[in-house]
C-alpha cells in the first residue's frame, strides 16, 4: 500500500527511543491490567508433539535438525499459542493470573507488504479460568482491558513527541462476524473489516474461524486453540475474535491482536472433526488437554512491531523492526520517504 503525502513524524533517533518507551510502557500495563508475569519463551520446539501453533494450517515452519539429538527436527515457532497453555500447568499458574512472553517467530509464507514481515514479534499472553468464565460476556471484559493498555500507551507517545496526535478512539466496538456479514453482504471480508472500522475507530469481531451463513470463515483459525465453534449464551459461535482499528496513516483497517477463549475437551474434539484432522487427538499436547492435565484459559498475541507502527504513525512495519524486503520494495519506499530500517 503506497501511502498520499506521507512524512515520518519522527527521526530514526526518535523511532528507536519510541519502540522502547511504547514496549516498556506497554508490557508493564498489559501485566498489570491482566494479572500477567513475565516467562522465558522458546525460539523453537520439537516436532511432531503439536506443539506450534499451525495457524491456518497450511504455513510451513522453518524446521532444521539437531545434530546433537540424532537428527531430531525442531521447528522455529509461528506463535506460542499452545506452548503458552503448557507451561500454565507447569508453573502451577492460579485462576485469574497468567504469563506473557516475548515471542520471536519466523513466518515464511507470508505474503510482504506494509503490516506483513518475515519476522514475526509479539507479546504472547496466556491466563487461567474457571468454567463460568467462558463465555462472550469475559471476553469482551479481558478486550476492553487490553484496549485500555493500548490507550494509555498512546497517550504516553503523544506527550511524549507532541507531532504525533491521539487518533483511538475512548472505546472499542463489539460486532460478530456473522453480524458483520449482513451489515455488508457484498462485501469481501477485508472489506467487512475496512468499512466497520471506519465508522468506530476500533472494533472486535468475534467468532472467527467457523463458517457464517454465507459458507464461508471470516478468517482462517487452527482447529486446536481458539474456541471458535461452541454455541454461546445468545446463541452466537465463537468464544475468539481479533482486535481491529481504523489506521488513517494508509487509510484502512489494521489488526493488533488475535485471541479467544481457548478450547476444552469437547470443543477440541468437535474442531478436529469439523476440520478432518481428528488424527491430531494423538499427538502429545492434544493428549494432554483431552486427559484433564491442561487448564482452561484464554490468550493470545499482541504484535509488538505492529502497535509501535500504529502509535508511531508509520507507513510501513519496516520502519520499526529490522527484516528484509524485495528490493523493488525498499526502492519503491525510499522513493516515499519511507525509511526501512
Amino acid at each position: 500500500m503506497k501511502p498520499t503525502g506521507y512524512t515520518s513524524l519522527l527521526d530514526m533517533k526518535q523511532t528507536e527511543q519510541g519502540i522502547k518507551l511504547i514496549k516498556e510502557f506497554f508490557q508493564q500495563n498489559l501485566s498489570t491490567e491482566l494479572r500477567l508475569r513475565r516467562v522465558t519463551a522458546p525460539l523453537f520446539v520439537l516436532q511432531g508433539l503439536g506443539l506450534n501453533d499451525d495457524l491456518n494450517g497450511v504455513e510451513q515452519p522453518v524446521t532444521f535438525a539437531v545434530k546433537d539429538m540424532g537428527g531430531a527436527k525442531a521447528e522455529v515457532v509461528h506463535s506460542l499459542a499452545k506452548w503458552k497453555r503448557m507451561s500454565l500447568a507447569e508453573y502451577g499458574v492460579a485462576a485469574g493470573y497468567g504469563i506473557y512472553t516475548d515471542m520471536n517467530a519466523i513466518r515464511t509464507d507470508e505474503e510482504l507488504d506494509n503490516l506483513h514481515s518475515l519476522y514475526v514479534d509479539q507479546w504472547d499472553w496466556e491466563a487461567v479460568i474457571r468454567p463460568e468464565d467462558r463465555t462472550v460476556a469475559f471476553l469482551k471484559d479481558v478486550v476492553e482491558r487490553i484496549y485500555a493498555a493500548i490507550l494509555r500507551t498512546e497517550y504516553l507517545a503523544c506527550e511524549t513527541y507532541p507531532q504525533l496526535k491521539p487518533f483511538l478512539p475512548e472505546k472499542i466496538h463489539f460486532i460478530h462476524a456473522e453480524e458483520l456479514l449482513q451489515m455488508f453482504p457484498d462485501k469481501t471480508a477485508k472489506e467487512r473489516e475496512d468499512a466497520i472500522c471506519k465508522r468506530y475507530g476500533a472494533v472486535f469481531v468475534i467468532g472467527i474461524g467457523g463458517k457464517l451463513s454465507d459458507g464461508k470463515a471470516h478468517d482462517g483459525r487452527a482447529a486446536d486453540y481458539d474456541d471458535w465453534s461452541s454455541t454461546t449464551e445468545d446463541g452466537r459461535e465463537g468464544l475468539n475474535g481479533d482486535i481491529l482499528i481504523w489506521y488513517p496513516v494508509l487509510g484502512r483497517s489494521f489488526e493488533l491482536s488475535s485471541m479467544g477463549i481457548r478450547v476444552d475437551e469437547e470443543a477440541l474434539q468437535r474442531q478436529l472433526k469439523i476440520r478432518g484432522q481428528e488424527d491430531r487427538s494423538k499427538l502429545y499436547f492434544h493428549q494432554q488437554l483431552l486427559s484433564g492435565r491442561l487448564p482452561l484459559s484464554i490468550g493470545g498475541g499482541i504484535g509488538q512491531s505492529r502497535l509501535c507502527m500504529v502509535l508511531l504513525h508509520k507507513a510501513h512495519i519496516g520502519e520499526i523492526q529490522a527484516s528484509i524486503w524485495p528490493e523493488e520494495m525498499r526502492r519503491e519506499c525510499a522513493e516515499m520517504g519511507i525509511r526501512l530500517i
